[in-house]
């Protein structure tokens, strides 16, 4: 296990002065990079990824594919990545898999080592071992792989497969209202059993779009997936073929960027998102329209203009990634702004319901949690250290607020690394020229 990470300092957000105007191109997808680097760890042959993201969420699952035995060349340029597959072979190498603070790593790598044939141990830090694993261990059970937990629906755990050839097209019912990774590890792990795998889904599906983009990417990797209806995906055996892959920029990280925009004035661009999008988080710009903002979508790119913003009411259970970043702009809007279905977002790197309020009531910003959500009143802020609980997205949903705000700063600043090392530079480019 990794040492306990040290906070970093405070970091003092200095307000900007006029109107944005900028063109930026976010990192890579976290959620795009993990899934294309286990099909092509998992595929046949050398695959070539482009556009991927360094952050440790993604360095994680690096550690985890050269645990298993794939090659792994960075490219000068930074964002290129050579992997040699391992043809669907897990247990060829290291016994020990570790998935640091990363929910994607974790819950793909654990259905992944149903496909060895011998114990294999996974671990995370402790931020991780807090959060549930335990709808991909039940399924793997039934599969007729053998679990040990010793934290019972939570890591470490030490599986061993294979799933046995006797079962033909295995059926597994699964409950995707608490994350839809356990469905996407599952789904990406199912290309190498032997007979495939057919999930059935129950319950209220969250983040859709991400199991769409799960199968997405396993399709462009040549695996054989289906679903014959909303609730059905059917995975044919046969695994993955090496292919040449580029990988767009972050949607998630983007809305920082089209928030900044709603609550300083004026305009952003992002360069690589757009129309054609897998990502369900670009959805997040429907909502600052409705909230007044001027919204242009294009193939490839997508401006949003400030405007006067009013409070809304709004479901985020298919783009939850963003909740907390309209928590920031909701302090600028005229009205209150309601935002429900993220009851399962509790479960994340924090109570990122309980989280929301508890720094906005901080800054003086009258907010209400609910069973699943949270309601804000807007109005005038007052100067405070916002606390982060090691969770990135409250660092930079909440940095938006002191760029119009004097006197916020932000505790624990470098936990974004997980997701987006550079964000704090990033969010500086944005800076009207002139104005410090």
């Amino acid at each position: 296990m990794s040492p306990p990470k040290e906070r970093s300092a405070v970091r003092e957000i200095v307000p900007f002065q006029g109107l944005i105007d900028a063109v930026v191109r976010p990192p890579g997808s976290k959620s795009i990079t993990n899934r294309a680097l286990l099909a092509a760890c998992l595929a046949n042959g050398t695959s070539v990824l482009t556009g991927v993201l360094f952050a440790e969420d993604t360095e994680a699952m690096f550690d985890c594919i050269r645990a298993m035995g794939a090659g792994v060349l960075r490219d000068t340029d930074g964002t290129t990545v050579t992997v040699n597959g391992v043809g669907g072979c897990v247990d060829g190498f290291e016994t020990e898999f570790y998935a640091r603070q990363s929910g994607t790593t974790a819950r793909f790598i654990a259905a992944t080592l149903a496909l060895g044939n011998k114990p294999l141990r996974l671990d995370a830090d402790d931020v991780m071992r807090a959060r549930p694993m335990g709808e991909t261990f039940e399924a793997l059970e039934r599969l007729g792989v053998s679990v040990e937990a010793t934290g019972g629906d939570k890591l470490p755990v030490v599986i061993c497969g294979p799933v046995p050839e006797s079962f033909s097209q295995p059926v597994v019912h699964l409950d995707a209202s608490v994350s839809s990774q356990f469905t996407s590890g599952l789904l990406l792990a199912g290309a190498c059993m032997p007979a495939g795998l057919i999930l059935e889904i129950e319950g209220e599906v969250v983040s859709r779009p991400y199991l769409d983009m799960t199968v997405a990417v396993m399709n462009s990797f040549g695996a054989s997936v289906s679903t014959p209806d909303i609730n059905t995906f059917v995975v044919l055996p046969g695994g993955y073929t090496a292919t040449n892959y580029d990988i767009e920029p972050d949607a998630s990280a983007a809305s920082y960027f089209f928030a900044a925009a709603a609550i300083c004035g004026g305009k952003v661009t992002v360069d690589g998102l757009g129309t054609t999008s897998m990502q369900g988080d670009v959805a997040f710009v429907d909502v600052l329209a409705r909230m007044g903002c001027l919204v242009e979508k294009r193939a490839k790119d997508i401006t949003v203009t400030g405007g006067p913003l009013n409070g809304v009411e709004e479901n985020f259970s298919q783009i939850s990634d963003t909740a907390q970043t309209i928590a920031a702009v909701a302090v600028f809007a005229e009205g209150p702004t309601t935002i429900k279905g993220i009851g399962f977002i509790r479960n994340k790197e924090t109570d990122r319901i309980a989280a929301v309020v508890a720094e906005l009531l901080r800054l003086g910003i009258d907010a209400t949690e609910l069973e699943d959500g949270f309601r804000i009143q807007p109005g005038m802020t007052t100067a405070a250290v916002v606390e982060t609980y090691e969770d990135h997205r409250m660092a930079m949903s909440f940095a938006l607020i002191g760029l119009r705000c004097l006197g916020v700063s932000i505790a624990d600043p470098n936990c974004v690394a997980k997701t987006f090392p550079t964000y704090f530079d990033e969010l500086e480019r944005l800076r009207p020229e002139g104005v410090v």
